[in-house]
């Protein structure tokens, strides 16, 4: 059943009520304080999480003009793992599987071909032991093991998943770091952060990120950037959904109230250029008349360096869950910088570790690469893009997978009623 027209009407009335007790204004106001007073070296707990690289701007580009400019690096090789996501089974197993590929642009089949796949197993009954040793298929095309995760009391989904996605990812980069030339650019962060949240969620899990395998996931992503820093070629990671709330949250623990759900919305906030309907100028318009959204250039920001939130497990005064970093820890932090494409309304961020960062002509070919994609593709880079189609599992593979399983294992899926409701049941 569907809603009536005057249950439509009657839900859109809400809006007058919630509109009338919101001033943007306010909020233009403050997020133009927190640029100029806060965020040049913001604080929590006395400890700078925030601060820039070296110039605090906010800068705009002609998006047809940066569209057609010679890109800074000739070649771009992406990365990413797709998964079939979590399944828990009625014999009490839960697996997940990832699939890990790197794609270049331009392109190179026989790179594209190379596949690095990781089964995760979570068991409830403590005796089992599912590990097993890298294996080689497809002439060596392909590696794949099974990882018998950590046991815990809650959150196995969350474990296995994690866990099978950053092996993968993390174990292909590495096997195929001396294939770049130029550029390695991540779909996501370049470290696997999700592990670092752990501690947020729960003592069990804080405790789970500091075992043996979890520590092993983390320290590939240590010798990536040890790898690349070496060998003096730029890594980098597009992450096309920010969520990160250090900002946000240092703002609230000093007393000050942000309207923003996290850190990307207040970015957004201070990057979209909007203008009453009819005039020009492309800036905010004064007053709350209706504003069109200025969609000819993309704004961004300069670089930051980020020690707060899940970015603090790998700032130079954190302990990076106790691997040993063979360079000096500063040059592992996490360093950003924020792209707004208006044609889309969406909010992009670009990391690299401050070993690339701290160099001005590093900073300046990332800046212009990055903005010449999304000019472009009005999305990620054109190699995350290929990497993003060679990893992803579609929906009828991942059916097809988790048979494969239930007939190894002679097991069900634990089927829930969502499942019947949303049409995600196998059969």
């Amino acid at each position: 059943m569907t809603l009536d027209p005057i249950h439509v009407e009657n839900i859109a009335q809400l809006a007058y009520g919630i509109a009338g007790d919101v001033d943007t204004t306010d909020h233009d106001d403050l997020a133009g304080r927190v640029w100029r007073d806060w965020l040049p070296e913001l604080r929590r707990d006395g400890r700078v999480v925030i601060e820039p690289v070296d110039e605090h701007e906010r800068r705009r580009a002609p998006i047809d003009d940066v569209a057609l400019t010679d890109r800074p690096f000739e070649t771009v090789h992406g990365l990413d793992s797709g998964t079939i996501n979590p399944t828990t089974f009625k014999n009490g197993l839960v697996v997940d599987v990832a699939h890990a590929a790197m794609a270049s642009a331009p392109s190179d089949l026989d790179l594209h071909r190379d596949r690095t796949i990781v089964a995760t197993v979570h068991a409830g009954d403590s005796t089992a032991s599912f590990d097993g040793e890298w294996r080689e298929r497809d002439d060596g095309h392909t590696r794949q093991r099974v990882l018998h995760a950590p046991r815990v009391n809650r959150y196995a989904e969350g474990v296995v998943h994690a866990l099978a996605l950053y092996l993968a990812e993390g174990t292909h980069a590495l096997d195929h770091a001396d294939a770049v030339d130029d550029l390695l650019v991540l779909d996501g962060p370049i470290y696997p952060k999700e592990l670092f949240t752990w501690d947020d969620r729960n003592p069990e899990l804080g405790a789970l990120a500091r075992e043996a395998k979890p520590r092993a996931v983390v320290e590939k992503y240590v010798r990536l950037v040890e790898r690349f820093v070496e060998r003096d070629v730029p890594l980098a990671g597009f992450v096309k959904n920010p969520s990160s709330g250090t900002i946000v949250r240092a703002l609230a623990r000093k007393g000050i109230e942000p309207p923003w759900p996290d850190d990307t919305a207040l970015f957004t906030r201070l990057l979209e250029r909007r203008e009453a309907e009819g005039s020009a100028g492309g800036g905010r318009s004064e007053g709350s008349g209706r504003t069109e959204r200025v969609d000819d250039e993309l704004t961004f920001t300069t670089w930051f360096r980020s020690r707060g939130g899940a970015d603090a497990t790998m700032a130079a005064d954190g302990d990076a869950l106790g691997i040993d970093r063979e360079l000096d820890p500063e040059l592992y932090e996490p360093t950003f910088m924020v792209v707004y494409d208006p044609r889309t309304d969406v909010t992009y961020k670009l990391e690299t570790p401050y070993a690339f960062a701290r160099d001005d002509a590093v900073r300046d070919r990332l800046t212009r690469q990055v903005l010449a994609d999304v000019a472009t593709t009005r999305g990620p880079p054109e190699a995350v893009g290929k990497a993003d189609e060679l990893a992803r599992i579609s929906a009828t593979e991942k059916a097809a997978l988790r048979r494969k399983f239930e007939e190894r294992f002679d097991s069900d899926q634990q089927a829930t009623y969502d499942d019947q409701r949303w049409g995600k049941a196998p059969y």
